[in-house]
């Protein structure tokens, strides 16, 4: 598709046009000046030539303030003006626009004898119309200056910016981007998104991402604000979709130009920050890089982040620090501007698989293959407890994949560890609650997410099944299989019930009520 190349004259042209219909008369004076820019429109030519041909300066002189004309042009119109108004006896107004405009001010150091001329005719007690329009006549006078002004000032169609902002509205709705009768916020780009009240838990196939034969997605995230779905996969892809319709978002060029975000190894995991601006996202390399989502650019990229796959990553609360885990064993902070590690947790003897910041960002929690969890102090990466949930029904211990704040109480993590059983605890490392499937073998839990509200937790198992546990009544309420291969992860959407699941089968499906 060939590209549309826009002139930021143009740009300012139309914000122009948008000051002048809304009278905005100092910002119109400013940007023009500033810019360089003239709008130099009128309503209707024909108006504007009719009215000079009529004499109807009034008329003219606040329109003529507005454009930027060439000098002469100019001058002839005012002295014109002078001369008319001579004519008529109004000599107050011909020696207001005599002395005070800054036209004839010019003309009187550059021009003076046609100055002093004006001058002369104005102090005089009679006037002579053959004298004063020299071999010419007063109305072959407003002809000549008409046409000299049309030929400088062009017709726009009114509200320009309004009409191209629908027009671009429309084909984003008419490409499937905006849902009809969505809510648009021009100011940050985005529809307002629709919010869910009630959590409930997903029964329904919404969506199936596939993906190439040889490629599976590792992970998966949605943006805070609910706008981006996106995927990590086993082939370096970083992918961003469009929930709504299960496909790739193509209203961002670069994806549109058939141009991705990706690693030169497995894309692991992703996090994004706070504001959805940023995607940190983390590979079997050891390697991060940082994003911008909508532009695709890469913003840093942090080497030597680990020195073995990195397992999870989130943003700190600021967006200025990333904490990571990693097959190496350890838990770092990485600072966003000096792409330096900051702080290094270390005390775990294997795989760290997912790390946390609580609420206050005072402290880290980490979860481990070596069946543990860990609280550290940010400051002093002092590890303040070490603690196993509950050891599966079949005796020994169990791996811990990831920790998740529960949104109902931020005092208490859900642990999910490589059990049939998902638990509420404290910092402490107390069982607050716990919900199990019930199975001794071949459904242990890979992976977790809590609803927004917290009010369900999500488990996906060995058996390829999803779990849905409620909080109100600490029981199963539905179990449903969700993939023909082993299911790798699942998350929820930030304030929609909507969960995403991904699979060694290939794809990333999206499941509702």
């Amino acid at each position: 598709m060939s590209r549309l190349e826009i002139e930021s004259r143009d740009v300012v042209k139309i914000v122009l046009q948008f000051c002048k219909e809304l009278s905005l008369h100092q910002t119109f004076q400013t940007l023009q000046n500033e810019c360089q820019v003239s709008l130099n429109t009128v309503d209707s030519v024909e108006t504007f030539v009719a009215d000079i041909n009529s004499g109807r300066w009034d008329a003219i002189l606040p329109q003529v303030a507005q454009l930027k004309l060439p000098r002469n042009k100019l001058e002839d119109l005012y002295e014109q003006i002078v001369l008319e108004m001579i004519e008529l006896r109004e000599l107050d107004t011909a020696r207001s626009i005599l002395r005070q405009t800054q036209v004839m001010g010019v003309m009187k150091q550059e021009q003076p004898e046609r100055y002093l001329r004006l001058e002369h005719l104005l102090v005089r007690t009679y006037f002579d119309a053959n004298e004063a329009y020299q071999d010419s006549t007063k109305e072959r006078r407003r002809a000549q200056i008409a046409q000299a002004l049309a030929a400088e000032v062009t017709v726009v169609p009114p509200s320009r910016l309004m009409v191209l902002i629908g027009q671009a509205l429309k084909w984003q709705q008419h490409q499937g981007l905006l849902p009809p009768g969505t809510q648009f916020d021009l100011f940050r780009g985005t529809a307002a998104m629709e919010q869910d009240v009630d959590d409930m838990y997903p029964t329904t196939l919404s969506h199936t991402m596939k993906f190439g034969t040889k490629s599976h997605p590792e992970s998966a995230r949605f943006s805070p604000d609910g706008q981006f779905l996106v995927s990590c996969s086993v082939d370096g892809f970083v992918e961003v979709w469009d929930y709504i319709s299960g496909k790739l978002k193509k209203d961002l060029q670069y994806q549109a130009d058939e141009r991705f975000m990706m690693h030169e190894d497995s894309a692991l995991c992703a996090d994004f920050s706070r504001d959805s601006e940023m995607l940190a996202t983390g590979s079997k390399d050891g390697k991060i890089k940082v994003w911008r989502i909508r532009t695709g650019q890469c913003l840093r990229r942090l080497e030597h982040a680990h020195s073995r796959g990195v397992t999870s990553m989130v943003f700190s609360r600021d967006g200025s620090q990333i904490l990571s885990t990693s097959f190496d064993d350890t838990a770092r902070i990485h600072g966003m501007k000096s792409g330096k590690m900051l702080k290094e947790f270390r005390g775990h003897s294997s795989f760290v698989n997912d790390a946390i910041f609580t609420t206050d960002g005072s402290r880290v929690i980490t979860a481990s293959s070596d069946c543990t969890v860990k609280v550290w102090d940010v400051k002093t990466t002092d590890c303040l407890q070490t603690f196993k949930p509950p050891p599966p029904l079949r005796g020994g211990d169990a791996s811990v994949n990831s920790v998740h704040l529960f949104p109902k109480n931020t005092d208490h993590i859900v642990v999910c560890n490589q059990t049939s059983s998902i638990y509420i605890m404290t910092l402490q490392g107390q069982v607050v609650k716990s919900f199990s499937s019930g199975k001794r073998e071949g459904g242990d839990f890979v992976a977790a997410c809590v609803s927004p509200k917290g009010d369900w937790i999500y488990c996906v198992g060995e058996d390829r099944n999803m779990y849905c546990f409620s909080y109100q009544s600490g029981k199963l309420e539905h179990l449903m299989k969700v993939h023909e291969k082993d299911v790798i992860g699942v998350t929820h959407h930030p304030h929609r019930n909507l969960v995403a699941t991904c699979s060694q089968d290939c794809t990333m499906k999206l499941w509702k009520p």
